[in-house]
């Protein structure tokens, strides 16, 4: 029985690479009709956050014509290359419906149902992603909202709100992003909805996901001051323009929230010169009105909500208690719960070195305990060398 991965992300594509590597037979289970296309869905003038060379999945290399900062459709471009490249079992516009246990006499194998078969796998990767489902909080009045109400997945590009007053909700990179690029491409007013200020860190080449490597096995509260001194030499106090300093330190957030840095893509400058105005958190919505946190009230004619995403890992487990309240698993990469033994999830974790390079570790070790667990000869599984971090250009 081959094993089954259920999404054709970064982290789905690199699992089946790596179980490929080692002589185990995987099938990746896309509900897209083609590998990228999720990615070529987002905003046109998203951009990775890490640098070329520390974002390649294990095998392949980003190409240098993508650029230090590799954008959407050259990601996603990317993803089909490594999937053709790796020769991957892809089963597009498949969507999963269930998985669960396949039954008392199947040896601890898992039924997987779609829109299209059943499948029977003695292990089962889910690596369908954080971001999978659109999340916008349940304001009230927000269904009778006079004004144009949208997820930030639903958005596109920044032109089409020239010359309107858009409220963006959410300080997340997203959020920042999007905010910044309608400034400059002529929405008469953007303001920027903070429930919690974010930790904003310079734009530097790999610096950034170099400390969180580095300091990775070191107390939080050492990144916490070292993150705070380089914000002190770097960025300006933003405090008296609405966009304080959080009260806790990178990693401790990091670790405690699962929150990442806001990188500096202008939203800074943005903040300082006033093209964006921070303002506090939505609390309700009333007709044409939008009604913060401090009570005061605007009349935006766009909301665009950068209020992130929920797993839906429910959707697909029913009741196994594998997932905590969040939709978020218990225990991913190599190890599987002791209730759900040769269940795995890959790409559930957001670490500061990095989400795309915790997809090459995760892979690998997933490969070895499945190979393990499947009682195959010992593989020799060596780290790629077209991992290895691109040099600056």
């Amino acid at each position: 029985m081959p094993v089954i991965v259920v999404g054709a992300g970064p982290s789905g594509l690199s699992t089946a690479a790596m179980l490929r590597r080692v002589g185990v037979s995987a099938v990746v289970l896309e509900r897209s009709a083609a590998v990228g296309e999720h990615w070529r869905g987002q905003y046109e003038h998203l951009a990775l956050h890490t640098t070329r060379g520390l974002s390649a999945l294990p095998g392949l290399r980003v190409p240098r014509q993508a650029g230090r900062w590799v954008g959407r459709d050259d990601w996603a471009d990317y993803l089909e290359r490594y999937a053709a490249h790796h020769r991957l079992d892809i089963r597009a516009n498949t969507v999963v419906t269930r998985v669960s246990p396949a039954g008392q006499n199947s040896d601890g194998a898992w039924e997987v149902m779609t829109n299209r078969e059943r499948f029977v796998a003695r292990s089962v990767v889910f690596a369908a992603g954080r971001n999978r489902l659109p999340h916008i909080p349940k304001w009230p009045g927000a269904a009778a909202f006079d004004g144009h109400l949208l997820h930030s997945r639903d958005y596109r590009s920044p032109e089409r709100y020239a010359g309107l007053d858009v409220l963006v909700v959410g300080a997340g990179n997203s959020g920042t992003e999007i905010a910044v690029a309608l400034s400059q491409a002529g929405a008469a007013r953007v303001w920027l909805s903070v429930r919690t200020p974010p930790t904003i860190v310079p734009r530097s080449t790999s610096r950034w996901q170099a400390a969180g490597i580095w300091a990775h096995h070191l107390p939080p509260a050492f990144g916490d001051r070292a993150t705070a001194l380089v914000q002190r030499l770097s960025l300006p106090d933003l405090t008296r323009h609405g966009l304080p300093q959080p009260a806790e330190g990178l990693y401790t957030r990091n670790l405690r929230h699962d929150v990442s840095p806001v990188h500096d893509r202008g939203i800074v400058e943005a903040v300082r010169s006033g093209a964006v105005e921070p303002v506090p958190a939505v609390t309700a919505c009333d007709g044409p009105r939008v009604v913060l946190a401090d009570g005061t009230e605007l009349t935006p004619d766009v909301v665009i909500a950068a209020t992130g995403y929920r797993t839906g890992l429910e959707d697909f487990l029913g009741p196994l208690p594998v997932i905590d309240r969040t939709g978020r698993p218990f225990v991913t990469g190599p190890r599987t719960d002791p209730q759900a033994p040769g269940l795995y999830f890959a790409g559930y974790t957001n670490p500061l070195s990095g989400a795309l390079r915790q997809c090459g570790a995760d892979a690998r070790a997933i490969a070895r305990a499945i190979h393990r667990a499947h009682r195959l000869p010992t593989p020799r599984l060596p780290r790629p060398r077209t991992e290895k971090a691109a040099q600056p250009t």
